[in-house]
């Protein structure tokens, strides 16, 4: 049995995700994600240890869906040529995902960040502008 979602693009997100992701498939692992909903906005976390700002290219393609790209740039250091690996599992070497975002985001203003190994992505929600009901109607 599915879970009630408030949401309904939640479910969605996760599906699509673990779907669709593009990666190597040799020794190649997912990174985590975290999808948090405040009352202003929505938060995409993603698990990237070891890797910096200069590694991310995240957008807006022309569908108007968050497109997150991530490859590690940095150069092969000369390894011990005594000792080799049986198991390699360390790092991502490439992924790239695209997340369909709910109606209700403002799609100006999305932020991302990279800190302690997290890529943050703000989705901030549309500010909604209440009608005043109350007001004076003119008799004609």
């Amino acid at each position: 049995m599915m879970p009630a979602y408030r949401n309904s693009w939640l479910p969605e997100v996760f599906n699509d995700f673990f779907d669709t992701v593009h990666m190597p498939k040799a020794n190649a692992t997912a990174p985590a994600i975290n999808v948090k909903e405040t009352e202003q906005e929505y938060i995409v976390e993603l698990a990237a240890p070891g890797m910096s700002k200069e590694d991310f290219d995240v957008n807006i393609n022309h569908d108007g869906d968050l497109h997150i790209k991530m490859e590690s740039k940095k150069e092969q250091k000369e390894e011990d040529k005594k000792a080799h690996y049986l198991r390699r599992e360390f790092a991502y070497s490439k992924f790239e995902q695209t997340l369909i975002l709910p109606d209700d985001v403002d799609k100006d203003k999305i932020s991302a960040k990279v800190n302690d190994g997290v890529l943050s992505v703000t989705l901030p929600k549309m500010q909604k502008t209440e009608q005043k009901i109350a007001r004076q109607i003119t008799v004609g």
